[in-house]
């Protein structure tokens, strides 16, 4: 058995469009953004993750930077595999050795089939010979702590890089969901839009991230205490064509987010009228939980509490919960009837 293990490796995947995570021995051993960096004469990989992340929207015509998700599906097969190849090839040396791969890897409850074979074709690729598929907001309340095998309704809301899954869980099974496409990646289009509009200032998705980071805000008000500074932000002016630096408040760029917040609150809305009532009783009694990198943004829990009247708890270490359960799934997958393998497909 102890050879066994030696010749066999065990990971969990969370596949997101912003950032890939893989967990290894209930470690997170790769936590890199989603990205490839592929040379257009030869079609070989330069870099994949954050090195690829430092060359995006500065490369010459010989290197181009792909994020191969979008909206939290594979949109760009080729560069998934060579993402998803170069991640694996990272934990260690030891993997060439290894005979048996096994892999889950966590997808958005909103995924079509197409889509999901889409997912086992790139682990087939990278030579996985056992792959479960988990769906994100069950991924995410494992992670959390929650028993998702009790008959006990929770609501998941985890807002992720390219789509916010919104679940309600119970009995090992996902009772209503809403998967929209307006999550972290959205908020990032909005404050570039904002910022052309507004201030006539051309700036790139990092310098977006940056902003949403620093000054990002779901509230147009916030205490004297949690307010943070205005931020200095370089771009190109479209008037004259000349790099300039302004200051952009959190007021402003709460704004900005508005509209597409406001779509993630309607889609909790339409999950809770789709709510069975006992499992409404219980979601009345232990609130909301947030998870994602979306989580983070200032004033989010408080702005759902005060749309839903609920109390909204934000997990510990939201950007890492859905990897979390994804491994907890790894180590059980005999126990888990919601996991989807391969002959299921």
């Amino acid at each position: 058995m102890k050879l066994f293990n030696f010749f066999s490796q065990e990971i969990a995947i969370d596949l997101g469009t912003a950032n890939t995570l893989i967990i290894e021995d209930g470690k997170v051993v790769v936590d890199e953004p989603s990205i490839v960096a592929i040379d257009r004469r030869t079609g070989e990989v330069i870099a994949v993750g954050l090195k690829a992340m430092q060359m995006h929207e500065k490369t010459h015509e010989n290197i181009k930077t792909i994020r191969p998700l979008r909206d939290g599906v594979i949109a760009d097969f080729q560069a998934a595999e060579s993402m998803i190849e170069g991640m694996i090839n990272q934990i260690g040396q030891r993997r060439k050795f290894f005979s048996h791969l096994k892999m889950v890897i966590c997808i958005p409850s909103g995924i079509t089939e197409v889509e999901k074979r889409a997912v086992f074709d790139s682990a087939d690729h990278v030579d996985s010979k056992e792959t479960y598929l988990i769906h994100e907001p069950m991924a995410a309340a494992l992670g959390i702590g929650l028993d998702v095998e009790e008959p006990v309704g929770n609501m998941i809301i985890d807002i992720g890089g390219g789509t916010t899954e919104i679940a309600v869980i119970a009995l090992s099974g996902i009772v209503t969901d809403q998967s929209i496409r307006t999550a972290g990646d959205e908020f990032t289009d909005d404050i570039m839009g904002y910022m052309k509009r507004q201030h006539n200032i051309l700036i790139g998705e990092r310098t977006a991230e940056q902003i949403k980071i620093h000054v990002g805000s779901a509230l147009h008000e916030l205490p004297e205490n949690e307010a943070p500074e205005d931020y200095a932000v370089n771009g190109r002016d479209l008037m004259t064509g000349i790099p300039k630096q302004i200051k952009v408040s959190y007021g402003e760029i709460s704004h900005a987010l508005d509209k597409s917040i406001s779509k993630v609150e309607d889609a909790i809305l339409r999950a809770l009228e789709n709510t069975p009532p006992e499992l409404a009783s219980d979601i009345y009694r232990n609130g909301l939980y947030l998870t994602g990198g979306g989580a983070l943004l200032r004033g989010l829990d408080r702005r759902i509490a005060q749309k839903t009247k609920l109390p909204v708890s934000v997990a510990e270490d939201p950007l890492r919960a859905v990897v979390r359960g994804t491994g907890i799934a790894l180590k059980n997958t005999e126990r888990f009837s919601f996991l989807i393998d391969r002959r299921s497909v």
